[in-house]
């Protein structure tokens, strides 16, 4: 079987992919006498990935353009199955406001928020931030909606703060949000499977000396620890196997997805955001609770791509 492991992109998470990538063709390389190769994309070679025609594209891309998507629809054009999320998922979990909407709509909990649009800010800076303030008070949280990582996530306390993490993160594009400050613990819910069937991985704890799981947290090493399972309650870990699944479900996900979580003190478990392609570094979540879970990863990558087959053979028989 011919696989090609599509890492790189153009998106501000390059490198992260880069090392996703490379982590995956080491994994599976000569596993069951498979043919694996490294396809670096870009905008001008895309269509060389169509005509190299692989039995199974492994996409190991982040943000824009890999998992918001855009190759998921060409490549379900050309007929070539692929790991992960379709095209509709993919778009709405790319997007936290849709995620944020989905899941107010089933009813699951996610932070409080507020829209933030360029044009609205530009008119008046001072209206924009009092809103913000009497919906969600002086501790927010400022996002960038279609950004991964981490990127464009600035925490801010007081008006001052909050004028300028909106200002760093319109950097990003002509629509952000705020959402409420949330204290807790954070914790992560890999899953893999159908969309009607899900499986959870065990429940991730994440520790880390910085203020919250940022990208220095995530890729630099001894940024972070991961705890596993996760040092909460019976009833804790119940509340958030369960709410992850049905999220996953309502947002068709299908072959992975991690989804974070924060325990607040008063809340309890709330959705943070959901990844429907995850990172596959050596310190990356998802690899640890599939080793605690028995699966080595070169055993986790291969489901991924069984699934991938798996699903192309079943949309050859609609």
């Amino acid at each position: 079987m011919k696989i090609t492991v599509v890492y790189g992109g153009f998106s501000s998470e390059r490198d992260i992919s880069l090392l996703s990538g490379k982590a995956i063709y080491d994994a599976i390389s000569g596993y069951g006498g498979n043919e694996v190769t490294l396809f670096d994309l870009d905008r001008t070679n895309i269509r060389s990935l169509i005509d190299e025609r692989p039995d199974v594209v492994f996409l190991a891309l982040h943000g824009r353009g890999g998992e918001d998507g855009c190759i998921q629809g060409m490549l379900d054009l050309c007929g070539i199955p692929y790991t992960g999320s379709g095209v509709s998922a993919s778009a709405l979990c790319m997007n936290k406001l849709l995620t944020k909407k989905i899941l107010n709509s089933a009813g699951l909990p996610n932070a409080d928020y507020i829209e933030i649009t360029r044009d609205a800010w530009n008119n008046d800076r001072v209206e924009t931030i009092e809103k913000t303030v009497a919906a969600l008070g002086e501790n927010v949280v400022v996002k960038a909606p279609c950004e991964g990582s981490s990127i464009g996530v600035v925490i801010a306390s007081g008006r001052k703060e909050i004028s300028s993490a909106i200002d760093e993160v319109f950097r990003y594009g002509n629509k952000i949000f705020a959402e409420e400050y949330l204290d807790g613990t954070e914790v992560s819910l890999p899953i893999i499977g159908r969309t009607c069937s899900p499986e959870a991985f065990p429940v991730i704890e994440i520790l880390t000396d910085s203020r919250f799981y940022d990208y220095n947290a995530k890729y630099s090493s001894g940024g972070s620890r991961h705890v596993i399972p996760a040092a909460i309650d019976e009833n804790t870990e119940k509340i958030i196997v369960e709410t992850g699944k049905k999220a996953y479900s309502e947002l068709g996900c299908n072959g992975i997805a991690r989804i974070d979580f924060i325990v607040d003190k008063k809340k309890g478990p709330v959705i943070m955001e959901v990844n429907t392609l995850p990172g596959m570094t050596e310190m990356s979540l998802v690899p640890d609770a599939a080793r605690a879970a028995g699966i080595s990863f070169p055993s986790l990558c291969m489901k991924l791509v069984d699934f991938a087959l798996t699903d192309r053979k079943n949309k050859n028989s609609l």
